[in-house]
C-alpha cells in the first residue's frame, strides 16, 4: 500500500473509532436523568410545605447522584402510572418505594436493596384482627399495583369485592380512618408514619408477612445507568451517609426492626 492510502485508510480507522466512542457516551448516562417518585409517600417521598419534593428515597437518591456526578430532575409521578413512565421513556429510573419481586424483575432491572421492608396492616384501635387471614370477611384498603395489592389478592382472590384499590396511601388510611374499610395495608414505613397522625388507629405486625427489599428501577438492559445507580448506593454506604439518612427519616438505626 503506497503512503497515501495507508495514510488515509489510517485516518479512516481513526475516524470510525472516534464514532464509535462518542456514540459510547451518548449511552452513558452523563445527560440530566428524570427520576419519577410518588410524592404521596412520606417519609420516602412527599411535598414539604414550599412543594418541594422530600424525603428518604429523595435524599438517598441525591447522595448517589453526587457519589456517581450524576445530573438528575425529580418528578412528582403517580404510583399508579409510574412504570409506564419508565415504559415509555418519559423517566430515566424510578425510585418510590418499590419492592422488589420475580415478577418485577422479568420486565425490569433493579438496584441491590437500599431499604429493608415488610407489609403492616392499620387497623382501628378497637379491632380484634390479630392477622392478615382474620381480614377474610372484611373490606381492605390497598394502593392499586403495590405490594399489598399483589398479597391481598392472593390471600383473598384478585377480584373480591372487598380489596379496595387506591391511588396513595394517604388515601387508603383516610378511607380507614373515615370508616370506610376495615384494614389498609401497606409498606411499614409508611403504614408507621400515617398511622401515627391518627389517634384512634394502631398498627398490626403479622409475623407471616417476609422481608422485602426496596430497589431503584431501570428499565430492563440499562446496563450502564443500573451500573452507575449500584456502584452509587455502595458508596454511600461505605461512607456513612446512608446511615445518617435513614436515622434522619426514621430516627432509629437501620438495622433495628
Amino acid at each position: 500500500m503506497n503512503p497515501i492510502r495507508r495514510a488515509l485508510a489510517s485516518g479512516l480507522v481513526g475516524l470510525a473509532a472516534a464514532s464509535l466512542a462518542i456514540g459510547a457516551q451518548a449511552q452513558t448516562p452523563n445527560r440530566e436523568l428524570t427520576v419519577a417518585s410518588s410524592a404521596t409517600y412520606a417519609p420516602f417521598a412527599f411535598e414539604n410545605k414550599d412543594k418541594q419534593i422530600v424525603g428518604f428515597d429523595i435524599d438517598i437518591i441525591n447522595a448517589i447522584a453526587r457519589q456517581q456526578g450524576l445530573k438528575i430532575k425529580i418528578v412528582n409521578t403517580p404510583f399508579t402510572g409510574i412504570f409506564g413512565a419508565l415504559n415509555n421513556g418519559d423517566v430515566d429510573l424510578v425510585i418510590s418505594g418499590v419492592t422488589i419481586n420475580e415478577k418485577r424483575k422479568q420486565s425490569y432491572d433493579f438496584t441491590p436493596p437500599y431499604f429493608a421492608a415488610r407489609q403492616l396492616i392499620a387497623l382501628p384501635k378497637n379491632s380484634t384482627v390479630a392477622s392478615l387471614k382474620d381480614l377474610a370477611g372484611k373490606k381492605i384498603a390497598v394502593v392499586s399495583a403495590s405490594t399489598a395489592d399483589d398479597i391481598a389478592s392472593r390471600e383473598f382472590g384478585k377480584t373480591s369485592p372487598n380489596i379496595r384499590r387506591f391511588e396513595s396511601t394517604p388515601l387508603i388510611i383516610s378511607e380507614l380512618a373515615g370508616g370506610g374499610v376495615d384494614a389498609a395495608m401497606g409498606d411499614n414505613g409508611v403504614i408507621a408514619y400515617r398511622v401515627a397522625q391518627h389517634a384512634d388507629l394502631k398498627t398490626l405486625d403479622d409475623k407471616s408477612f417476609p422481608e422485602e427489599g426496596f430497589g431503584i428501577v431501570v428499565k430492563k438492559g440499562d446496563k450502564a445507568l443500573l451500573d452507575k445507580l449500584t456502584a452509587g448506593l455502595a458508596a454511600v454506604r461505605a461512607d456513612g451517609s446512608y446511615v445518617t439518612i435513614y436515622k434522619k427519616w426514621f430516627n432509629k438505626d437501620p438495622n433495628v426492626r
